[in-house]
């Protein structure tokens, strides 16, 4: 979203102060002068420039291709001022495949599996492919008990919730959360 508001701004000032931008301005001077033995007339042309510069954007260099990181430069210009900006994004996404692919490698299968079950769209294919996520050092049915146990820690609970044959289950948890411990105040 920031990238957005920046670019906006960007893209505002480039447009408003662009129209306001100046070129080279000509001066013509002439001059006459009258003396008793010379007469002439002196004739000049002077140019002010008042080119603004020019705001060049960053070089963002990521040297390593094995690297889950973007660059996003710009630059805007006015004739007053110029701003460059320059950022670096991370993709988790990218992050979480590679911790993934790297724990497969070394044999951790289930620890690959868990990494990626925190993604809402591999948890739900999991789930509807019969072999729910591992949970808790446990998998197949007993990780099935385990999330049915405790929805709350199911990445896609907020959508879970929702479903209708859940609004039971939904409500036993609400209740237990929102009971709150009676104190006594005038203990303390």
């Amino acid at each position: 979203m920031k990238y957005i508001i920046i670019s906006l701004v960007m893209f505002l000032m480039v447009s408003i102060l662009s129209h306001t931008a100046f070129g080279a301005d000509s001066n013509t001077v002439a001059t006459t002068s009258t003396t008793s033995t010379t007469s002439g007339t002196v004739t000049g042309t002077t140019t002010v420039d008042r080119t603004p510069s020019t705001a060049a954007a960053p070089n963002i260099v990521i040297n390593n291709q094995d690297v889950c990181v973007t660059a996003s430069t710009g630059a805007a210009q006015s004739a007053w001022f110029g701003l460059a900006l320059g950022t670096t994004v991370r993709d988790k996404n990218c992050e979480r495949l590679k911790l993934a692919r790297s724990l497969y490698g070394m044999g951790m299968k289930v620890a690959s599996v868990s990494l990626l079950c925190q993604d809402v769209r591999v948890f739900k294919a999991m789930e509807q492919a019969g072999t729910p996520c591992p949970i808790n050092g446990k998998i197949g049915q007993s990780a099935k008990e385990e999330w049915a146990k405790d929805p709350t820690k199911r990445p896609d609970y907020d959508e879970w919730k929702d479903l209708k044959e859940n609004q039971e289950k939904v409500a036993e948890i609400e209740s237990y959360h929102s009971d709150e411990p009676e104190w006594d105040d005038e203990l303390y």
